[in-house]
């Protein structure tokens, strides 16, 4: 646990967050003469004003007694592959103790050593969950797979006879060298039978440049230096730049923090010249640990060896706390002492208004700093922070802070950086082009977008005739093309973990193992049971965001685990998903849906493939998804739309007004299915809004143009416009006309009952503000947005009583809409701008900056 907190909570804070590189390490350690050195420098520091003082006897008998405090049966948990996304979970050993497997056991699991008690290879079931998460770890990890061709490898059968072909043992027995080295090695580990050691340990030579290990490998080894030397090397953030950290020299060791731990390797491994060493990989040293367990404590002695005395303060000072879910982590008003970093988990920022109105500032997930801004200024909390589920965070006491800063002065200019990214960030939200009359600005409720960083997503279905697992798969298929997904059940995790996972004793072994998958994977996906079970209140627990799933074709219903769900404080996202066959009728009654379930907050319609409503057996089903992930997942369906509304990549469309010019939309529209860029959300004033409106129902650019064509010649009717003249008190016509052919076109459609989610943009005339229209009647709204005066009067909104005109005169082009969009990318729609003949400038409709001049 010493180590397992030293590499993820400090390393991570000092590194990660404040940009500390070889400040971390010692650079003035004495090597051990093992060998003739052939006139190799005795320099050991490779930083220029690198040199600082290790530290006292005293310091080191402290460190060490820590160590020994700490015991060896508190053994880590696994890990990410990039440091940024690096997690962890704090063991329950007494926990841990009681259950069936031992901590041996849990050391190996947590250092990814596979153990037959562990996974069951030949289950078929196990088999499939492995072949469906494996293809995109690839993007993910930077593990060096194979050994590079520089690398010269002996075994001890192999050193048996012989000489040594390379650099000072040339003409040597290699078996005498290997003997050599393992008494050094075995006096430094303080093994207490060398013959542990033995086939175990291997005599590697690297030529000059040789790459041993990168960062952020999975699979790493001990190595033990006994020619030459090994360059540690550590990327800088925010510059593609490698730092030199140390130099391991003959008789030290390198890498025994990451085999230790089992997380990733935090700094890259290079021989820049001759090099050679013995190393012995994790799986071989857990082996010895198991036979003599005190190895541990003389391994991890040498990784505190290695730090630099600042690291072993920082260590003490800086706190590893876990808050539950639905607690506070600091309220609005309270004293602002410290920075938080999230580690794991997920938190709310709401602020209370004078009125005594809450509202959403934000959401934080892992890597995200908290409070840093009012610790900075010393001001009292601004908002209360409370977490959605159970979270972990590392906690930078505000005098910690500030020795950081004053021993290094870099530091500062790192959070300066990361302060001019927050405001830059809230600058660019708030832009619009009213900001400054109020008309247009976000309110502090929708200053971020809450899907941007999830990390697991819980699919609960609302009655068993939901194709559940179907649905997930299909889902797992397309969160693929984003980035590694993990899909996890009860029956996976039995097989993985052991029968017993799921029991209250494994409580805290079985969070820890969830929160290594959250660092490997952009999105863990948690499928429920069809009842109330404890891997349901899991999966529920560990949700940054829950799909409740339903069949739109069926009669609205509240199902058993949504009750549940409603009597509890889950503070998770929750989002309503309707399938829909593909042959199937349009959605419709989604307004019950939502009406039931008002603590959803959105809905999507999903058209699924055939093969999801196909009764097949669950190995079936299993061996044809294992045919439809060797494909490429398809940009356009409503699968991977939805995976883009949970990685926070949504695509927006927003068309902007300009009267009968707005037809040149459908040219936009269909332009950009020619390209293959996906459309998951319209958006639109005016003949925006009508045309948007269009292609959120048909979602075709074909019949959008058929159905505008036919709306187009109705208005062109000048018996109906001399007809609906009156006498011009609020407006040269009656509407009536213009009515009734909007209405024609769209009916009793509901907002909510379109394929794609869709917005508007009114002009509030009661209210003198700017309104956004994303649920009620659809031919109303977009009346009102296209309702422009004095030729139409305005249209009054039948759940307040304002009164609505056209959406032109606050925000004609809503693409700086984008708190109600929700999108990573918005697409704005108009026509091409016009030469000045005059001086060459280009000109477009002036309806941008002054609509009504």
């Amino acid at each position: 646990i010493i180590m397992v907190r030293l590499q993820r909570v400090t390393f991570l804070a000092l590194h990660n967050y404040l940009g500390l590189t070889n400040e971390l390490f010692s650079h003035n350690m004495q090597p051990l003469r093992l060998f003739p050195q052939g006139g190799h420098a005795a320099r050991t520091s490779p930083v220029r004003h690198g040199k600082r003082g290790f530290g006292g006897a005293e310091e080191g008998r402290e460190s060490a007694e820590s160590l020994k405090v700490g015991g060896l049966e508190n053994l880590p948990p696994p890990p990410p592959p990039l440091l940024s996304r690096c997690i962890s979970m704090p063991v329950d050993i007494s926990g841990i103790q009681k259950g069936p497997r031992s901590d041996f056991d849990m050391a190996y699991e947590r250092g990814r050593i596979s153990v037959s008690l562990q996974e069951d290879s030949s289950s078929p079931l196990a088999a499939f969950s492995r072949s469906i998460s494996h293809e995109s770890k690839e993007r993910k990890s930077v593990t060096v797979e194979e050994q590079p061709s520089g690398v010269h490898s002996y075994s001890e059968d192999d050193a048996a006879g012989g000489t040594c072909p390379f650099g000072p043992y040339q003409g040597r027995q290699t078996s005498s060298i290997f003997e050599a080295a393992k008494q050094e090695l075995v006096k430094l580990m303080k093994v207490e039978d060398p013959s542990l050691l033995n086939n175990r340990v291997w005599l590697h030579h690297a030529k000059a440049g040789t790459v041993i290990a990168r960062q952020g490998d999975q699979d790493v080894s001990l190595h033990f230096v006994l020619w030459g030397c090994l360059h540690v090397y550590q990327r800088m953030i925010d510059k593609a730049e490698d730092v030199c950290l140390f130099l391991t020299q003959p008789g030290e060791m390198v890498g025994q923090l990451a085999v230790l731990t089992g997380e990733p390797l935090i700094f890259t491994i290079k021989a820049n010249r001759d090099c050679t060493f013995l190393k012995i990989s994790k799986s071989d040293f857990y082996e010895i640990m198991r036979e003599q367990p005190s190895v541990v404590l003389s391994v991890a002695h040498t990784v505190a060896d290695r730090m630099s005395p600042f690291v072993r303060q920082m260590d003490f000072a800086i706190d590893w706390m876990a808050v539950e879910a639905g607690r506070a982590l600091y309220r609005q008003g309270d004293k602002s002492d410290c920075t938080y970093i999230v580690l794991n988990g997920r938190l709310r920022s709401v602020i209370q208004k004078g009125s005594g109105k809450k509202e959403l500032i934000g959401e934080y997930g892992r890597g995200d700093l908290i409070g840093v801004v009012e610790a900075l200024t010393r001001q009292p909390r601004a908002t209360t922070v409370h977490a959605v589920r159970d979270t972990e965070l590392a906690k930078l006491p505000e005098g910690t802070l500030n020795n950081i800063k004053r021993r290094y002065p870099q530091v500062v200019t790192r959070l300066i950086h990361l302060l001019s990214q927050k405001i830059l960030g809230n600058l660019q939200q708030l832009r619009g082009p009213f900001a400054s009359s109020g008309l247009g600005v976000a309110s502090s409720s929708e200053h971020t977008n809450p899907t941007s960083n999830l990390s697991t997503v819980a699919v609960l279905p609302v009655c068993d005739e939901v194709p559940t697992a179907a649905f997930t798969l299909e889902l797992k298929h397309a969160l693929n093309a984003i980035g590694p997904t993990l899909l996890l059940t009860s029956d996976i995790i039995r097989i993985r973990l052991g029968s017993s996972a799921l029991d209250s004793i494994q409580e805290y072994r079985l969070s820890g193992w969830l929160a290594q998958q959250e660092d490997i994977h952009r999105i863990v996906l948690y499928q429920t049971d069809a009842t109330l079970t404890p891997w349901t209140v899991r999966c529920i627990r560990q949700a940054d965001c829950i799909l409740i799933v339903g069949l739109g074709d069926q009669e609205p219903v509240l199902g058993e685990l949504e009750r549940m769900l409603e009597n509890t404080a889950v503070r998770a996202l929750k989002q309503l998903v309707l399938l829909h066959r593909e042959d199937g009728p349009s959605p419709s009654r989604t307004v019950e849906w939502l009406n039931m379930r008002s603590w959803c907050s959105g809905h999507l319609h999903i058209k699924c493939p055939r093969r999801v409503f196909s009764r097949r057996s669950s190995t079936r089903l299993r061996e044809m998804y294992e045919k439809v992930f060797e494909r490429n997942a398809d940009r356009h369906s409503d699968f991977s739309r939805l995976a883009r509304v949970l990685t926070g990549n949504t695509i927006a469309l927003v068309l902007g007004g300009g009267g009968a010019r707005g037809c040149s939309h459908i040219g936009v529209i269909k332009g950009m299915e020619e390209a293959g860029i996906p459309i998951d959300m319209v958006g639109g004033t005016s003949i925006g809004a009508f045309i948007g409106a269009l292609y959120a129902e048909e979602r075709s650019a074909v019949r959008t143009k058929q159905r505008a064509r036919e709306w187009a010649k109705c208005m062109n009717s000048v018996f109906k416009t001399v007809l609906d003249i009156t006498y011009p008190i609020t407006s040269m016509f009656s509407g009536s006309a213009f009515n009734a052919s909007i209405n024609k076109v769209f009916q009793d459609k509901q907002v909510e009952d379109l394929w794609l989610p869709y917005f508007n943009v009114t002009t509030d005339i009661t209210a003198s503000a700017m309104r956004v229209h994303t649920d009620g009647s659809l031919w109303r709204y977009v009346r009102a947005s296209a309702s422009y005066t004095p030729y139409l009067p305005p249209l009054c909104d039948p759940k307040d009583g304002h009164w609505l005109v056209d959406g032109c005169y606050v925000n004609n082009v809503p693409g700086s809409l984008w708190r109600y969009v929700r999108a990573s990318m918005t697409l704005s729609g108009y026509l091409p701008p016009l030469c000045d003949p005059k001086d060459g400038n280009l000109l477009m409709d002036g309806g941008y900056i002054n609509n009504l001049p």
